[in-house]
Formats: structure tokens, sequence, C-alpha cells
């Protein structure tokens, strides 16, 4: 089988936003497999804000991506030709692959869609995939959380943000969000049950006291994605014995300088916290049984979701930018 495809790759390393001049697009070919690879077409592909931390040359917990690749990704698709054993045509897999329309892997961190799945595909690449893995294996065992403790979610309605806090409500726990902007705060508290919920935007300034007040018995696990300022502020929230669950930093991904703190890290030492950098790749091996564990969630109507879908394989990067100004709610992915 011969296929010409398109496909985004890293021409230099961006410094603040992705441009075009950064990302560029090319056609490929693929004339024939070798053994032990397939070929997967892809239907749909993420958007994360880890793919801009991969984009630079700082080290990382995956390898950056060299310039000339394609830019990394996770994507969901059909396998259309395989000489590899344990893949063949017709079967649905989701994985770490690229921005791209086809995608020629070698079966590396590539998971089967079960065979009586009843659900979209690109579930996989949001509330089954690696965003809904990571907050269930997250919520459920890095944070060590039991009843009664309070979980301080950052980037709340994000993908990970409103389904960890939902799993953290199920368990028992009381659970505050912080979220950018008042539409986001509402539905995290009227719609997904969060206990409260607090716009770090218009509370810049006074993040401290907002979050002292929305937790006055002090915080037992702070899961953060975002690093920066806010992680500063729930430093001084820490009850003793305190979990920071290390999830991501977006408010840092873009920027051209170093970043400075955080300013208050002496809290860890003050509270005998414990801070966890936590990488949902740990848990591969438990990927099926997470997912399944989600499904029987959803469909018990104990979880719900928001994802946001952007069709157009041109229209990827613009797509991409969203994550990093707030302007979209959930998962974010693009149908090819």
């Amino acid at each position: 089988m011969s296929i010409q495809y398109k496909q985004l790759y890293l021409h230099q390393r961006p410094i603040g936003n992705t441009t075009d001049d950064d990302v560029r697009m090319r056609t490929v070919d693929v004339d024939e497999l070798a053994d032990g690879q397939l070929l997967i077409k892809n239907d749909y592909f993420s958007l994360d804000p880890a793919i801009r931390g991969w984009m630079s040359a700082e080290p990382n917990y995956m390898p950056p991506i060299g310039l000339g690749e394609v830019v990394r990704s996770s994507t969901v698709g059909t396998v259309v030709e395989s000489k590899h054993s344990d893949f063949a045509v017709g079967d649905q897999v989701y994985g770490l692959n690229g921005w791209e329309e086809y995608s020629l892997s070698d079966g590396y961190f590539l998971t089967k869609v079960p065979t009586d799945n009843q659900f979209p595909l690109h579930y996989y690449l949001s509330v089954f995939g690696a965003v809904g893995l990571t907050a269930y294996f997250g919520i459920t065992d890095t944070a060590e959380l039991k009843a009664g403790d309070t979980l301080l979610m950052s980037a709340a309605a994000g993908a990970v943000g409103s389904l960890g806090g939902q799993l953290a409500k199920n368990m028992g726990c009381r659970v505050v969000g912080l979220a950018g902007t008042d539409d986001k705060c509402q539905w995290l508290k009227d719609e997904l049950g969060f206990d409260a919920v607090i716009n770090y935007k218009t509370e810049s300034g006074n993040l401290e006291a907002a979050i002292s007040a929305a937790c006055p018995e002090g915080v037992d696990v702070y899961f953060d994605n975002v690093g920066g300022e806010i992680l500063d502020a729930a430093l001084l929230n820490l009850r003793d014995n305190a979990r920071i669950v290390f999830c991501g930093s977006i408010s840092t991904y873009n920027a051209s300088e170093p970043v400075p703190g955080p300013y208050n890290y002496w809290q860890i030492l003050a509270k005998s916290a414990v801070v966890k950098g936590f990488l949902v790749s740990a848990y591969f091996e438990q990927f099926e049984a997470g997912a399944a564990a989600l499904a029987e969630l959803l469909v018990e109507e104990k979880i719900d979701f928001k994802y946001e879908i952007i069709e157009g394989f041109d229209n990827t990067l613009s797509a991409f930018h969203k994550l990093f100004d707030g302007s979209n709610t959930g998962k974010l992915m693009l149908k090819v």
C-alpha cells in the first residue's frame, strides 16, 4: 500500500506562543512497512499543554521533539496495514503518535479500543485516554486521598481538573476548584458538584485569602496543573502532612525567560508536606482497567465531562492556541 499524507513537524523551537514559523506542514509518503510496523489512519488527535513543553529543548519527562520531527501527540484511529503480530487491519487503537493524517507505528505505547466499545471513538482521547487516566490514577492512587480530605484543584475546568474533581467527590472528599471565568466556575459548582470554586483572575492579588476562605481547615491535597502564582498561593494554605500532586505547569510553558519561584516553597518544610511528580505513563499496564472503571462511572452517571472538537487538519495550530488563552473548556481535540 502506498500512502501520501500531511503532517505537522517542528521546524524551529518556539519562543513564547507557537507560530507557523515554528510548526510547518509537509507531505510524506509510505510505500512499504517493515516487519513490526503498522499504519494507522488517524480520526482524531489530541491538543494538550504538554506538547508545548516537548517543543522546547529543556529537559522533560520525554525527550524534546527533534527539529524536523512530527509534533508528538496522542491519536486515535484505525489500523489500515500491519506487519505487527499484535495488531490487525481494522483494529481501532489509541496511543502516542503525532499531528498527522496517518501514523507509522512500531506499537509503542499503543492500546486497542475494546471490540465491544459503545462510546464515540474520540472518548479514547478524552475520558478514556491519557487525560481521563491522568485524572483517575492521580486522584485514586497518587494523591492518597481519603474521605473527608480537602482537595484543591487548579485548572479545574480543564479536562484533567474537571474529571479529577468529580472522582474526588465520589470518594467523599471536599473539592475546591480554581478556574478563570465566571461561566467555568458556575459549571463546576452547579453541574459537577464542586463544593466551592474560585475565579483566580478576579481574585488575582488576593488569591491566598480566597483559598483560605474556601478551605478554612487548610488543603490536604493540592493537584497542581499550572504552577506559578497559583502554586504559591496554595502553598500558604497547606495543612500539616499535605500532599502536592505535581501534574503540570501550564503557566510556564510559553515563558521566554527563566521563571522565578515558587517563592513559598519553604511551606513544604513548615507543613511536613510531600511533593510528588506524577506521570500517567507509570500506569501504562493498568490503562485498560482504568478506562473500564471510568466507563462504568460514566454509564452510572457519576461523572460528566466536556470536550471541544475542532475540525480540519489546517486548523491545528489555531486550535492549539486555545489551550493558552483559556478559551477552551474540557478536553480539546482535532478531527482530522
